[in-house]
């Protein structure tokens, strides 16, 4: 049975001060909610937090050993060479982190990033050991078009085709409808599932059913405390990607403990 893994994106926020104490106070916060810590250690939920850049060292010694894991929000696709300001997959690995963030929505429509750019990175950050956060969804235009499935379609085939069931088991998704990103405007429980259930169908299509039922789905429109139990109730919703409530852990621990309920 899939676990849920609730992973927390800081975006390009805190300092180093608030963020070690983000750090510290998420991990004494899941040390102490009996349920949170029963769920980390049995495996059934996960947990992670994925700063800036500059604050992955210092966030790294917080959370090391406290079964909170190390992310980063991004990652070029070369070896370590002469890219003036890029950070290479393997300089991640080495600083403790066990997973990197792909394909997020702020990534393609503000930097331009395209399937293929996103793809050359996943197989750079999983050759270095690393697992990837896979992001997709739909803008509201595209929605309102009716395109979400064929958009969700053609990000999948995007980044995953010619890929085996290795590649998968290495993988997260996260549906991120890009019309709920720090609009105020939430997804519905059903419209999550609904999008939820046509990525695991289409990955079963591409790849397989037993792949397809092993990954893990993320949901990544806005989630609060407020909409955590019940958005990740439904049946193909494993977790969520976190934006703005993964800036305060007062708001994100009752998110996992929404995860574990």
């Amino acid at each position: 049975m899939r676990g849920k893994f609730v992973a927390g994106n800081w975006k390009m926020n805190t300092d180093l001060a608030s963020g070690m104490a983000l750090a510290h106070a998420l991990v004494t916060g899941c040390k102490a909610d009996a349920a949170i810590s029963a769920g980390l250690a049995s495996g059934k939920l996960r947990t992670a937090v994925c700063p800036p850049f500059p604050y992955l060292i210092p966030v790294g010694t917080v959370v090391k050993g406290t079964g909170v894991e190390l992310g980063a929000q991004n990652c070029y696709h070369e070896k370590p060479g002469a890219f003036t300001g890029e950070v290479a997959a393997p300089m991640l690995k080495e600083l403790g982190c066990g997973l990197v963030i792909l394909g997020h929505s702020e990534r393609r429509h503000k930097m331009g990033e395209t399937d293929a750019q996103i793809k050359a990175k996943l197989l750079a950050a999983q050759a270095a050991g690393l697992e990837v956060i896979l992001c997709l969804g739909e803008t509201l235009a595209e929605r309102q078009a009716e395109q979400t499935f064929a958009v969700l379609d053609r990000q999948i085939v995007g980044a995953l085709g010619g890929l085996d069931g290795g590649a998968l088991a290495r993988l997260v998704i996260a549906y991120e409808p890009v019309w709920a990103i720090g609009t105020g405007v939430n997804a519905s429980p059903g419209q999550a599932q609904e999008a939820h259930a046509f990525i695991r169908t289409e990955l079963a299509r591409h790849f397989g059913r037993a792949a397809a039922d092993s990954m893990l789905i993320q949901y990544g429109g806005s989630l609060t405390a407020d909409n955590a139990r019940e958005i990740l109730s439904q049946p193909d919703v494993d977790g969520g990607l976190v934006g703005g409530a993964s800036l305060d852990a007062k708001k994100f621990l009752p998110i996992l403990q929404a995860a574990v309920a």
